[in-house]
């Protein structure tokens, strides 16, 4: 059951990006819209990889938009880029971070030194995410390596057999 409900947010940086009023869903509608298990859901936050948005008063959970968007980063590094919670953890993290300097963009008018503190954040931010992709990336290279040398050999081998036999 979708829910209306007044944001609590979890911290300054979420309220800085989260509106006043939005639509909240039950664990059991996120589970349907992302695909995942309620089980996945609650293991997920248990490893601290999702927080929710917001309790009812019986303790239960309320997700946001925002919260499906992050389950569905989760499951793509999962599947698609083999992470292991971890490296989605920090990947998430550093997103977010980014994504809330984004949203908090100050005016022309802030100083130098902010401005150059605030670049040096993202840019931490980014460099994080590369320090996981990276090795990720060069096992998917020594792995491509392999596969086009596989193929090279086999594809030899069938040239072989297009060969006339000689005697």
């Amino acid at each position: 059951m979708t829910q209306e409900r007044t944001s609590t947010p979890r911290d300054a940086a979420t309220a800085a990006v989260t509106a006043d009023t939005e639509a909240r869903y039950q664990i059991g509608e996120v589970a349907d819209r992302t695909g995942v298990t309620q089980r996945t859901l609650r293991f997920y936050e248990e490893k601290g990889l999702l927080t929710p948005a917001d309790r009812m008063e019986g303790g239960f959970r309320l997700y946001s938009e925002a919260d499906i968007g992050r389950i569905r980063l989760i499951k793509q590094l999962q599947q698609l880029l083999g992470f292991s919670l971890a490296e989605i953890k920090e990947m998430v993290e550093a997103e977010e971070t980014r994504a809330t300097l984004r949203a908090t963009r100050p005016g022309e008018s802030i100083e130098p030194g902010a401005q150059r503190a605030r670049f040096e954040q993202g840019l931490r931010a980014l460099r994080s995410q590369l320090t996981v992709v990276e090795p990720k990336l060069e096992q998917l290279t020594e792995l491509r390596a392999d596969l086009v040398e596989r193929i090279a050999r086999m594809e030899r081998r069938i040239a072989d057999l297009d060969q006339p036999v000689k005697v």
